[in-house]
């Protein structure tokens, strides 16, 4: 294959995983606390003959939006959501993780918890447990308190380093680095965060894609058919 050939080949690689991305985020879209995310295109060059080089693109880097998602009012007492830089803290089997999808529910235990199960943490590390059949109320700043009474406060912290956070599915992060309190954010009860994608953008740049790609692939078959073409004369 000649080098056109591979240059072409390496953009549509990069094109077919952004649309795969793309296509998520377009599924997600009423996800609550879902955070979109885009494909970051890198230029790779490389010396050949003569002095001459070959550029070649890639898009291997996953670059995930943290803006804040519209708020959405339900009522409902174990809804909660973060206004402002924050995550709740969240126990899963592989470790603490963070999440801004605050539709939550008291177990059978009596635990805080998330729709997978998943136990809710306060800021030291420990499951927050409430107690069955009393009226809930949750402060600005994650105190949750029971007919008056503290029980403990939401561990809402932010990720040291935001770039190094790791998505392990839709709406859980692993922050490898680290994270700390976060002392700016603000909860609010009886509402959950929406998905901060732009269905509407996302659908657009779907369609660019798919022009994207379609076009080159008519030139890998255009080449393809030079060559051949090519071939036949020489054989002739």
């Amino acid at each position: 294959m000649e080098n056109a050939g591979y240059v072409t080949l390496s953009r549509q690689s990069g094109l077919a995983r952004e649309m795969q991305v793309v296509a998520n985020n377009i599924a997600n879209a009423a996800t609550t606390g879902f955070r979109a995310e885009g494909l970051v295109f890198s230029e790779y060059v490389k010396s050949v003959d003569r002095g001459a080089s070959l550029s070649m693109g890639q898009a291997n880097i996953r670059n995930t939006s943290f803006e804040q998602g519209a708020l959405t009012q339900t009522g409902g007492a174990f809804d909660l959501a973060i206004e402002g830089d924050g995550f709740f803290l969240i126990e899963t089997p592989q470790g603490e993780r963070l999440t801004r999808s605050g539709a939550f529910s008291p177990s059978a235990e009596g635990d805080l918890v998330t729709y997978d199960g998943f136990r809710v943490l306060d800021g030291g590390g420990a499951p927050l447990f409430v107690p069955p059949g009393v009226a809930i109320s949750v402060s600005s700043d994650g105190t949750i308190s029971a007919e008056g009474n503290p029980l403990g406060q939401l561990g809402i912290v932010r990720p040291i380093n935001p770039s190094s956070m790791v998505r392990e599915d839709g709406v859980m992060f692993r922050a490898d680095e680290g994270f700390e309190p976060s002392e700016t954010a603000r909860v609010l009860q009886g509402f959950v965060e929406n998905s901060n994608v732009n269905a509407v953008g996302q659908l657009t740049r779907m369609i660019e894609v798919q022009r994207a790609y379609e076009l080159g692939q008519s030139f890998l078959e255009s080449e393809d058919e030079r060559v051949r073409t090519a071939l036949k004369s020489l054989m002739t």
